[in-house]
């Protein structure tokens, strides 16, 4: 009689393009043992020395299995090296198997090419224990099928990186709750700080809140946001739905209430993080670019814009661009000078009327390729189309951010121009939400986190956040 197969008991084969995706992904599978094919580090290598940005990760993963394996002795690389050594929550093991030993007839998947090697791997580790669970763990959705018909039983994508499998899941910017809110309060304590008044409503009113989460009710008249909340208590800031209708930032007025949060938020300054998400055509350049000159010309409590964005053709590259750094993002930033010319369409001469403030405002435009490095002060930072970002540019925009600086991140998690080369769970709006997600650990960016989901200008509009 066979030995029973143990569930709790895994056996992780990566594939070369899980270590391109997280250089450490070995380090996320917690007890379970984690085997690396020799074939995935001649892959590595090969890649390491290409003129491209996955070649950084891939001497990054090589460097980490470096740190693990460096001191082990032959025997110990094939029995496992332990990884607790490297990373406090792990506790399983990291083998290298000379997979180029294996005959093919192991499967039926014959031939020299890498992955077939890689899947012949995980069969033959799956004869030869039969007692655990041997899960292939690749991105590649085409080796997944294969590796299922040549007989592999378990067969996985990386997800571990991804808090969401479906970006309409994300959590609601805003609580619409039921009837008239005030009707629901038994106890409730304000107090007047300035112009603001704050109620502190018993917690139990609301099943699950989070901080900078608006709230609106049924009679049209409510409007708050919460600022705080413990155990016990939740802490209001009373907007009221006439008050924040009514607020305008350089002329523009809000068309409904998800509009009108939108405004309120990147008229905020203790809010450093406003994403802003939406389809062509709802308003959030517009609003972003309104809300950035109101702040920095009107209130003075900036000293510049700065507009970057990512620069994917749509269709065939149109060549070279002459001129400066500024000149040469101008064709990829029309949509901002767009907005501009729309926000001052109305004066006596457009175009001046566009110089004028572009200089007033000091108005950069800069290309993400040179923000490393860079330290931005007292400026706020648009991010236009957003989700065509990977998560390393996304963070080291994010950290170059300096003190009184508001980075305001737009885009469409739909819609992604960098498909064609990035693996899309890694990129775009999701990508965005996911390191933000990760980000929001540190208490200098826990209040930050905001991400708005607008529609076009109509009753069917709605806001999204994330916190």
């Amino acid at each position: 009689m066979g030995k029973m197969r143990n569930n709790d008991n895994k056996l992780y084969v990566l594939d070369t393009n899980v270590l391109l995706h997280e250089p450490f992904a070995f380090l996320s599978f917690q007890e379970h043992q984690v085997v690396i094919p020799m074939t995935v580090l001649e892959e590595l290598d090969h890649i390491k020395d290409r003129k491209k940005d996955v070649s950084r990760d891939a001497r990054i993963a090589i460097r980490a299995l470096d740190d693990v394996l460096r001191d082990a002795s032959p025997e110990e690389m094939l029995a496992g090296v332990d990884l607790s050594t490297v990373a406090k929550n792990c506790t399983g093991k990291l083998t290298i198997v000379n997979d180029h030993m294996f005959e093919d007839a192991v499967s039926g998947l014959p031939g020299d090419e890498n992955d077939h090697r890689i899947i012949n791997t995980a069969l033959h580790l799956q004869q030869l224990k039969v007692e655990v669970k041997v899960v292939l763990v690749t991105k590649d959705i085409n080796m997944r099928l294969k590796a299922k018909g040549a007989g592999l039983e378990f067969v996985e994508d990386y997800r571990t990186d991804q808090l969401i499998d479906d970006i309409s899941l994300l959590t609601s910017g805003y609580k619409k709750l039921d009837g008239d809110f005030w009707q629901h309060v038994k106890e409730c304590d304000s107090e007047q700080s300035g112009r603001d008044t704050y109620h502190t409503v018993p917690r139990n009113l609301l099943n699950e809140v989070f901080i900078n989460e608006y709230l609106l009710d049924e009679t049209g008249h409510f409007a708050a946001r919460v600022v705080d909340y413990d155990e016990e208590h939740i802490k209001l800031l009373d907007l009221g739905f006439e008050r924040i209708m009514g607020r305008s930032a350089w002329g523009i007025q809000p068309k409904n209430v998800y509009q009108a949060m939108a405004i309120n938020a990147l008229l905020d300054p203790h809010l450093d993080l406003v994403i802003l998400t939406g389809p062509a055509g709802c308003g959030k350049t517009l609003l972003a670019l309104a809300c950035a000159l109101e702040l920095v010309i009107e209130r003075g409590m900036y000293d510049k814009v700065i507009v970057t964005r990512n620069t994917p053709e749509i269709a065939e590259s149109i060549g070279f661009l002459p001129g400066t750094e500024e000149e040469k993002m101008m064709p990829w930033l029309a949509a901002i000078t767009d907005s501009l010319e729309v926000l001052h369409k109305n004066d006596e001469n457009p175009v001046s009327s566009r110089n004028y403030i572009m200089e007033k405002a000091n108005i950069q435009f800069k290309s993400i390729n040179f923000m490393r490095g860079r330290s931005i002060q007292n400026a706020i930072v648009i991010l236009d189309e957003s989700q065509n970002l990977t998560a390393s540019q996304l963070k080291t925009i994010i950290t170059r951010c300096g003190e009184g600086t508001k980075l305001i991140c737009l885009g469409y998690p739909v819609i992604n121009h960098s498909i064609k080369l990035l693996p899309p769970c890694f990129i775009g709006s999701q990508g965005v939400v996911t390191r933000i997600y990760t980000f929001s650990t540190y208490s200098i960016l826990k209040k930050m986190i905001k991400n708005y989901q607008l529609s076009p200008a109509n009753d069917s509009s709605y806001l999204k956040l994330v916190s």
